[in-house]
């Protein structure tokens, strides 16, 4: 409803006064015009809210025991782009230690046993300990966050994990002033991992985060996805979630978190340096030695393969959160 005042410099429509039928033709159409916007605001306004509804409105996927986490208020928490469904999300996998194809992970992850489950914290903090499962998922409320995935390899989802801010354990154990740097550990078990016996990688997969990074909002200790605790296949009981770099730098099955003082070396930058560096930030500017990264292939989308590909955001579209972080950086030296 449009209310138009005296101080609006206007007759109210429906004043008595008496008006030049001109004045109040034009005066009509301005009006018209006023309230077709005011309307298409309003209607603007009510499809983004519709759309941030359905986005968070996610069903359960009805597989494993739920897991429910309140709506993050954390900024850029909560994309209202299309969800990957979770037949995608669960079926479509890079954990090397359960085979290299995107389908080992769920046909053999079920010999992951998460239960009991131990994380320890080490090196540079005031209060080193263990944390079990138990630990863990009362340590700080659970969140719903929906983030954008950008695979390394060209390709992006977008999941609903659960779990919260990873500074909130960050905290517990109180970093010392000469930690600059956190480690993450992933379980490597032969007798439940069939994938460690290739040479691949180094085992224990390796991944690590600037003490800055690790401490921004956006980086998630996430317990569960689409409502539900992880699947083993997705990092189960706890990984990381680092939604604005490439996807193996959110370390899955988290067993150890380690603080140092120096650049700790990781997984796929000590594999092949030449072509994954420490930081591993979305980038479309630079191109991996094999590939562009200038555009991606959204998965479950119309098309496979054949799916018309999306311009790859800088940072994964995290920009405004975290571009701060690398203010005076050189991002295609410190790739």
């Amino acid at each position: 409803m449009i209310i138009l005042s005296s101080s609006d410099g206007f007759n109210h429509p429906f004043s008595s006064e008496i008006t030049p039928r001109s004045t109040y033709l034009d005066r009509r159409a301005l009006l018209k015009r006023m309230a077709v916007g005011a309307a298409g605001a309003s209607l603007a306004a009510w499809a983004s809210r519709s759309a941030l509804a359905q986005a968070t409105s996610i069903p359960r996927p009805g597989k494993l025991a739920a897991l429910a986490g309140a709506r993050s208020g954390v900024s850029g928490a909560s994309t209202v782009e299309a969800i990957t469904s979770y037949q995608h999300a669960s079926s479509y996998n890079n954990f090397y230690e359960f085979g290299t194809d995107k389908s080992d992970p769920a046909r053999r992850a079920g010999t992951l046993k998460t239960n009991p489950w131990t994380v320890s914290v080490e090196g540079l903090v005031n209060k080193p300990q263990s944390f079990d499962l138990d630990d863990l998922l009362k340590l700080s409320p659970m969140e719903e966050r929906i983030y954008r995935l950008r695979c390394v390899e060209g390709w992006s989802m977008v999941i609903p994990w659960v779990g919260y801010s990873l500074a909130a354990l960050i905290k517990q154990v109180q970093p010392q002033g000469s930690a600059k740097y956190v480690e993450f550990f992933t379980l490597a078990d032969p007798a439940m991992m069939p994938g460690l016996r290739s040479n691949v990688l180094q085992w224990p997969y390796v991944e690590a985060l600037r003490l800055d990074e690790a401490l921004h909002p956006l980086s998630m200790l996430a317990f569960g996805m689409y409502g539900e605790v992880l699947p083993n296949q997705n990092g189960a009981p706890v990984r990381l979630v680092v939604p604005w770099k490439y996807g193996f730098k959110s370390g899955k099955s988290l067993v150890k978190i380690r603080f140092t003082e120096k650049e700790p070396p990781t997984s796929w930058n000590m594999s092949a340096p030449q072509e994954y560096g420490f930081y591993s930030n979305v980038n479309p500017e630079v191109s991996h030695p094999r590939w562009s990264q200038a555009t991606e292939r959204r998965i479950g989308e119309e098309g496979g393969l054949l799916a018309k590909r999306r311009k790859t955001l800088m940072f994964n579209g995290y920009e405004p959160q975290v571009g701060q972080l690398y203010a005076g950086m050189d991002l295609k030296k410190n790739y």
